[in-house]
């Protein structure tokens, strides 16, 4: 009885601090017994959880988002053009600004302020294409596009260890190609 109640007291306070690792909190009283509190608190936030927390924290539309170590590096455009360059922590879900640059117009970000396609809806289809985890997600519209339009490029880890590069169309969010980086050692 006094292990249940231990077990309820971590889970409560793993629920209490909130973020991604809430929804590992909240197993079964079966699964609590079998399953240390301390497992639940290193849940890894995905790529599409630090989306979402950049996001809350600094409304806007990403630009960028990268995985860095224990971090994820994201880059938030507003409306008004500024630029601000977030760490999301991958095990806590917890936000920090770290840079903002607030001499960015909206002009310069134009394309990516109108694209019909967000970078999440551009992470979602390069996974249907490509399952496994994303790891980062980049606004493409550089001058070594060969004439192309702007793209969204998406970097997958895919379910058996290789790294896929996908491009995804910044209007349909259909894949426009992709390539697999056949020498990633699947890590």
């Amino acid at each position: 009885m006094q292990r249940n109640t231990l077990v309820s007291a971590a889970a409560a306070v793993v629920l209490a601090l909130g973020g991604p690792v809430a929804a590992a909190a909240t197993a079964t009283a079966d699964t609590a017994k079998t399953v240390p509190a301390a497992t639940a608190a290193r849940a890894d936030v995905t790529a599409e959880a630090a989306a979402a927390a950049a996001l809350k924290a600094n409304p806007g539309v990403i630009e960028s988002l990268d995985r860095d170590g224990s971090v994820w590096h994201v880059d938030v455009i507003s409306k008004d053009g500024t630029r601000s360059e977030l760490e999301v922590d991958s095990a806590s879900g917890g936000v920090t600004k770290e840079n903002q640059d607030d001499e960015q117009q909206a002009d310069d970000y134009a394309g990516l302020l109108a694209a019909k396609v967000t970078a999440e809806q551009a992470m979602k289809a390069a996974v249907a294409a490509h399952p496994g985890k994303v790891w980062s997600v980049q606004w493409d519209d550089d001058d070594d596009n060969n004439g192309r339009a702007a793209y969204w490029n998406v970097e997958v880890k895919t379910t058996d260890g290789k790294t896929q590069n996908v491009h995804v169309d910044t209007a349909t969010a259909k894949v426009l190609s992709s390539n697999s980086d056949d020498n990633d050692d699947g890590n």
